[in-house]
């Protein structure tokens, strides 16, 4: 298994250099001048511009600016802002916000996604797989902005069982209406994928041995099924980890959390490239160590992976 880390270790790692770089150009080739944007309508000297972009490397081509991006980076530096704050102390009291938003969104995605999808795979063609495919097809279409606003209005304003906005009430009690609006898509995504895998299964050879055996249902389905059937759901919430993270803008937004995405919106407006490339760095970073783990997690599910 060690070997097998190393190496996808080593597999992850000119995907983050293509990642990174790809971002890094897309940012940095938007058009506007950054610099001008930090006077808004008034012109700045020009002496006073020239010494700003020699400071941040705006004058260099794109790849050149990547590299001494990159070297920084190696050595733990994210870089500055274009007023001079460094980007590590602007993220570093965002991260845990948006990672208890996520955390929360994640395990809401994973209890309550798998139990339905079990309760629904277990009761296929019945009403309660009617009910678990239609309630997920209707979370699946309405926007997350919707979605959002209107749990805010009734679950927070009027039946007020759970704080509108803010961190005031710490966690777990602000983050738990915010992370069912931002888990709300993954969840039906678990569910139905958790329901598909477990009916195939349910019919398979092995299933029907178990069962001549004498084995009960709940041995049968807990012990043999179910794990098999989570390969794919693992692999999801494996992926959706990452995309709840950077995906965050909207729900933050809704719920006032001073998260990295309400920081990156902010970043985006004012035109700091640096943020947005050093919060999205660090994102991918978190995503390839999450689809490592998920990977080492197929062996424990299913005994007849092996890592060689």
């Amino acid at each position: 298994m060690w070997r097998y880390a190393l190496r996808r270790l080593l597999q992850a790692i000119p995907v983050f250099f293509g990642t990174t770089l790809l971002i890094y150009v897309m940012v940095f080739a938007l058009p506007g001048d950054p610099i001008q944007a930090l006077a808004g309508d008034k012109p700045l000297p020009e002496s006073v511009q020239q010494t700003l972009r020699e400071r941040y490397n705006l004058d260099d081509p794109l790849l050149v600016q990547y590299g001494k991006y990159m070297a920084g980076l190696l050595q733990g530096d994210l870089g500055e802002n274009y007023t001079g704050q460094k980007v590590s102390e602007m993220l570093s009291g965002r991260w845990a916000v948006t990672v208890r938003l996520a955390l929360t969104a994640w395990v809401f995605e994973l209890v309550v996604g798998i139990a339905l999808g079990v309760w629904a795979g277990l009761r296929r063609g019945r009403l309660a797989d009617t009910l678990v495919l239609g309630g997920t097809t209707l979370m699946i279409a309405v926007p997350v902005f919707v979605l959002g606003y209107t749990a805010q209005i009734l679950l927070g304003v009027r039946w007020s069982i759970f704080p509108t906005a803010g961190t005031d009430d710490g966690w777990p009690v602000s983050y738990l209406l915010p992370g069912m609006v931002l888990g709300s898509l993954g969840l039906s995504y678990v569910a139905r994928l958790t329901r598909t895998s477990l009916a195939e299964n349910l019919r398979a050879d092995y299933v029907r041995t178990a069962r001549s055996k004498g084995l009960t249902r709940v041995r049968v389905v807990g012990r043999h099924t179910l794990r098999n059937s989570l390969i794919p759901v693992v692999t999801y919430l494996g992926v959706d980890f990452g995309a709840l993270m950077g995906g965050a803008i909207v729900t933050e937004g809704i719920f006032n959390l001073p998260g990295i995405g309400q920081q990156v919106f902010q970043s985006i407006q004012l035109k700091e490239g640096p943020v947005v490339v050093g919060a999205v760095t660090i994102l991918v970073l978190i995503f390839l160590l999450v689809n490592l783990v998920v990977d080492l997690l197929y062996g424990v599910l299913d005994p007849r992976i092996r890592y060689e």
